[in-house]
């Protein structure tokens, strides 16, 4: 496990506090050689759904790490603390250790956490910008974004995440890899009923509406795509509410962990998570 912090320079890609793309190219070039487009186009497909743009949308975020330096501070401190013996912990909690880097970094806003195979090495990475946007500088919410990029990571590693799926098995797919870094960030925290995205009532109205929830997201599938998905992205929301997919995400894993091992579960492929989803719907 190699970590890093690219956080050292972030001053330098602002003029009088305005966030500079231009320099952020040259920014991104020195910490991940030739892969400035991947982000861009990153935030490019968000952009042309229509409903963000960068000046309104991405800009005041990107602006905050200058504005915001106390909680940048914050945000550097608990990132070096909390992975000061984390490749230990794993190990101790599943018997495995993981190759993989995890860099602080400034970067486009559609996520705190990424996790990505990038030239055959497996990495994290966390946008500083978003991190102080969604307040989550403290030690307790850093240990959470990385234990839940972790678990892809984990499955990435020891498991069967790399699978290409079209249309529903998509989405059904992208909800059960959801769980399993859910359940991977549960475990590790030791409390299944644990959900990093509890704020202001969240997880006990998500428990009220758990098989409504099902059921809407079953009927969803059909027509679910990026642009209209309501459950995944504190973009987004159903009902009111952003991040519901992790919510039903974990549940989901959490029932077929009460019926298999968690590191045979990771080697599921899609028909046997389809499967199980229709069971899962009947509870």
């Amino acid at each position: 496990m190699k970590i890093i912090d690219a956080t050292s320079e972030i001053d330098q890609l602002y003029i009088n506090g305005e966030f500079q793309i231009d320099l952020w190219k040259k920014y991104i070039n020195e910490w991940l050689h030739n892969r400035q487009k991947l982000f861009i186009e990153d935030v490019q497909s968000i952009i042309a759904s229509g409903r963000f743009s960068f000046e309104k949308d991405y800009l005041p975020i990107l602006n905050l790490v200058f504005s915001q330096r106390q909680k940048r501070l914050e945000a550097i401190h608990s990132f070096e603390k909390l992975t000061s013996n984390l490749d230990n912990k794993i190990f101790q909690t599943f018997g495995k250790r993981l190759d993989v880097t995890i860099m602080l970094y400034l970067g486009l806003c559609n996520g705190a956490g990424w996790a990505i195979e990038l030239d055959n090495q497996l990495y994290i990475l966390l946008g500083i910008e978003k991190i102080i946007e969604l307040d989550l500088t403290s030690e307790q919410s850093m240990h959470n974004l990385i234990y839940h990029e972790l678990g892809h990571i984990y499955h990435m590693q020891h498991g069967a995440f790399n699978q290409s799926y079209q249309g529903e098995d998509y989405f059904l797919w992208l909800l059960f890899t959801e769980g399993v870094a859910m359940y991977f960030e549960q475990k590790l925290v030791g409390d299944f009923n644990y959900f990093h995205q509890d704020v202001n009532g969240w997880l006990e109205w998500c428990d009220r509406r758990l098989p409504k929830m099902k059921q809407d997201f079953d009927r969803d599938l059909a027509e679910m795509t990026v642009d209209n998905q309501n459950y995944f992205g504190d973009w987004v929301n159903y009902q009111g509410r952003s991040d519901c997919g992790y919510y039903l995400g974990a549940r989901f894993v959490q029932y077929i962990c009460s019926k298999d091992d968690f590191n045979q579960v990771i080697h599921y492929e899609i028909d046997q998570v389809r499967d199980l989803w229709q069971e899962f719907l009947k509870l």
